[in-house]
C-alpha cells in the first residue's frame, strides 16, 4: 500500500536540506519535521514554502522535456530545451520523442501544498489572521501551478485538495482521474483564489496577486484553446469519450473571457521595460536588469547556493567562454519570421557584402536583440561565422543551394586553423559540423545572455541571471489573443502595437490572428512558450510535419574580397515530426500500474 506513490504517498512533509531553488524566501529551510515547529513563526512557515517554490514546475534555462525540472546545481545539460523541437532552435543531439514527456507526476509536491493549507487555519492565534490569509492565497496559487503543469500535459487528472492517509483503505487511496474541464475550472478557481488573498507585492522569486491574475491568463487561454481546436483536431478513444481529455467546444468562449479578464488586471500594475532610447539595448537588458517593472514572477540562482545555471556558456561559443559550449541555435526560418532577409539580388544572385555585419543593416532592434547575428560582437569578439570560400562565385544562390556538396567549388575546413591562400576557411564561431560548439545554422541565441560576464567567467554553473518566468510582455500577448478570439479586434490592436512599439516595430494599421500569433512568436522566442502554444493550437501536426529547417551560411568570396549569404539546410539537418496522439502525453505508465483507475488512458497510449 505504501508504493502508492502517485495518490499520494510521497511522504515529502520534512523539509530538510538546503535551500537549492535560491528563492528569496528570507531564511534558508532547516530541518523541519512537526507541525509545531513548522507553523510557530512565519520564517517556518516560509521554510517549509522554500522545498514547493524548489519544486516548482518552471521551464526555465534547466529544463529539458525529455528529462524534467533540474533544480539542484551542476544541470547544464540546457542546450536541448523546448525550442529545439519546434524550429525555435536546433540543437546537436534528434530523435528524441518529444510528445513522450518524462512522466511528470507531481503528487508529492501537491500533498506539501495541501497539508500546508489545511495546517494554516489551526495556527491564526501564532501567525495571525492577515498572516494566514496571504499564505494560503499563495498555497492556492502553488497549487494551480502544479495542477497547470498537469492539465497541459495530460487533461484530466485527479484533483486532490487534502493530505491522504497512507494508512487508509487502498480503495481510498486509488482516486479516479477528473474530466478535463473540471481541471481547468479548478485551476481557474485557485488562482482567484490567490489573487483574492495574496498581497499586490513580494520578495523576487515569491508570488503576489499579480502572479496569480497573470497565471490565469495562460491557463485559461490554454483550456480555451484546447475547447476551441481540440474539438476539430483530436485523437479520438475512451479517454476523449469520457471527457477525461477535450474540452466541449462551446466553453471556449468563457474561457477566452477569463483570460482576457485575468489579463487586466495587470493593466497600471505592470508595464513594458523601457528605460533605455536605443531599442537594441533596451530589449537585451529587459532580461538581465533587476527590478524591471515588468517582471512579475522570476526564479532566481545563487553560485554561493550551487543552483547558478549555464546559459551564457551553453549559447555562446568556446571562442567566447572560459571552458564551455554553444549546444542550440537560432534557425532561419526562426529569423524570418521577421521578414525574408535581403541576401539576394532580383535576379537571384546572392548580395554581396563588404562585411558581415551588413547583414544587420535595417532590421528590427527585437531582432538584433534576440539572435547574435554574423558581425556583431560579444565580450570584446567579434561573430566571424563563415562556412567556407569560394574562390570564385557565379550563378544563382538557389541553384547553389540545391547541388551536392561534391559538385560545389567552395573549399571548406575541418577546424579553424587550416588557411586558404592567408585566409582562414571557417570563422572561430562556425558554421562548422564538427565537434558541438560552433552553430550550425549562422546564428546564436542572445536572448537572456550577460554581456556583462568577461570571458574568464563563463563558464558551466557560474550563470545567475534570474529566469523571468511571468512578465507583463506575454501578458499583453495573452489579451491580445484571448480579445481577438472574442471578437474585439481593437484591443487586440492596442496590446499588440505596445509591444511592437516597444520592440522598435512599425506598429500595425490592422490586426488579425496570424498577426497576434507571429508577434508572440516573435516576442517569446527561447522563452519556452512556442511548443505549447503550437500544442493549444492544434498546429503542432502540420509545422512539425516531416519539417527541416535552414540556417544562413556565410561564405567568403576571394577574388572580389566580398561575403555571400546562402540559405541552406541546418547542418545537422535534422527531421522533426510530431503526431497528433502528442498532443496529450500517456498517463505514466507506473502510476498506471499503482493506480488501475487512472484508466483509461489518453488516446493510442
Amino acid at each position: 500500500m505504501k508504493s502508492i506513490h502517485k495518490l499520494i504517498i510521497a511522504i515529502s512533509i520534512s523539509v530538510g536540506g538546503s535551500l537549492t531553488s535560491c528563492q528569496k524566501l528570507d531564511i534558508p529551510p532547516t530541518n523541519i519535521v512537526t507541525p509545531d515547529v513548522i507553523y510557530s513563526s512565519e520564517a517556518g512557515v516560509k521554510s517549509f514554502l522554500a522545498t514547493i517554490y524548489q519544486n516548482l514546475p518552471i521551464e526555465d534555462f534547466k529544463y529539458r522535456p525529455d528529462q524534467g525540472f533540474k533544480t539542484g546545481g551542476n544541470d547544464w545539460e540546457n542546450f536541448y530545451n523546448s525550442a529545439s523541437v519546434n524550429g525555435e532552435e536546433v540543437g546537436p543531439f534528434g530523435g528524441m520523442d518529444i510528445g513522450g514527456g518524462f512522466g511528470y507526476w507531481p503528487y508529492g509536491d501537491i500533498r506539501n501544498v495541501n497539508t500546508l493549507i489545511a495546517e494554516l487555519p489551526k495556527h491564526v492565534a501564532k501567525l495571525s489572521q492577515p498572516t494566514v490569509n496571504a499564505l494560503l492565497g499563495e498555497a492556492h496559487f502553488l497549487r494551480a501551478y502544479y495542477y497547470f503543469s498537469m492539465a497541459k500535459r495530460y487533461g484530466g487528472v485527479p484533483i486532490i485538495t487534502v493530505p491522504q492517509d497512507p494508512a487508509a483503505a487502498l480503495s481510498t487511496l486509488q482516486v479516479h482521474r477528473d474530466k478535463e474541464q473540471a481541471t481547468w475550472d479548478f485551476i481557474g478557481t485557485e488562482l482567484d483564489l490567490g489573487y483574492q488573498m495574496m498581497p499586490e507585492t513580494s520578495d523576487a522569486g515569491r508570488a503576489n496577486r499579480y502572479a496569480a491574475a497573470a497565471l490565469k491568463s495562460r491557463a485559461m487561454l490554454y483550456a480555451a484553446c484546447v475547447a476551441r481546436y481540440g474539438s476539430v483536431n483530436f485523437v479520438d478513444g475512451p479517454a476523449r469519450a469520457q471527457g477525461l481529455v477535450g474540452i466541449p467546444a462551446d466553453k471556449a468562449t468563457a474561457y477566452f473571457q477569463a483570460a482576457y479578464d485575468a489579463a487586466k488586471l495587470l493593466e497600471g500594475h505592470y508595464s513594458l521595460y523601457s528605460a533605455n532610447s536605443d531599442k537594441v539595448q533596451n530589449y537585451v537588458d529587459l532580461f538581465l536588469k533587476s527590478g524591471s517593472p515588468e517582471n512579475i514572477f522570476i526564479k532566481q540562482y545563487s553560485i554561493a547556493n550551487h543552483t547558478a545555471h549555464s546559459w551564457d556558456a551553453t549559447m555562446s561559443p568556446r571562442y567566447m567562454t572560459a571552458n564551455a559550449l554553444s549546444r542550440s541555435y537560432p534557425t532561419l526560418d526562426f529569423v524570418q519570421l521577421w521578414g525574408a532577409l535581403q541576401v539576394t539580388n532580383d535576379d537571384g544572385t546572392p548580395k554581396r557584402f563588404d562585411n558581415r555585419a551588413q547583414l544587420m543593416q535595417g532590421l528590427e532592434p527585437r531582432l538584433l536583440a534576440t539572435v547574435y547575428f554574423p558581425g556583431a560582437t560579444l565580450r570584446g569578439l567579434t561573430f566571424d561565422m563563415q562556412r567556407g570560400i569560394y574562390p570564385s562565385f557565379s550563378g544563382t544562390a538557389v541553384a547553389e543551394a540545391a547541388k551536392q556538396a561534391n559538385s560545389r567549388s567552395y573549399i571548406l575546413a575541418g577546424d579553424v586553423k587550416t588557411l586558404f591562400q592567408g585566409k582562414q576557411v571557417i570563422g572561430f564561431t562556425g558554421p562548422w559540423t564538427g565537434g558541438d560548439e560552433l552553430t550550425r545554422t549562422g546564428f546564436y541565441v542572445r536572448k537572456y545572455v550577460d554581456y556583462n560576464k568577461p570571458q574568464s567567467a563563463v563558464d558551466l554553473n557560474r550563470s545567475e541571471q534570474p529566469w523571468i518566468d511571468l512578465r507583463y510582455g506575454e501578458i499583453l500577448l495573452n489579451r491580445a489573443e484571448a480579445a481577438m478570439e472574442l471578437g474585439n479586434s481593437g484591443d487586440a490592436l492596442t496590446s499588440v502595437n505596445q509591444i511592437r512599439s516597444r520592440a522598435g516595430a512599425t506598429p500595425y494599421a490592422s490586426i488579425d490572428l496570424n498577426k497576434v500569433r507571429n508577434e508572440r512568436r516573435m516576442e517569446l522566442a527561447f522563452e519556452n512558450q512556442y511548443y505549447w502554444d503550437l500544442k493549444r493550437w492544434r498546429t503542432a501536426d502540420v509545422v512539425l510535419d516531416r519539417a527541416h529547417f535552414k540556417g544562413l551560411m556565410p561564405y567568403y568570396v576571394f577574388n572580389e574580397n566580398k561575403y555571400i549569404f546562402l540559405a541552406e539546410p541546418e547542418l545537422f539537418n535534422r527531421e522533426y515530426t510530431f503526431q497528433k496522439q502528442f498532443y496529450y502525453e500517456g498517463i505514466p505508465g507506473g502510476e498506471i500500474g499503482k493506480n488501475p483507475n487512472l484508466l483509461p488512458n489518453n488516446p493510442n497510449y
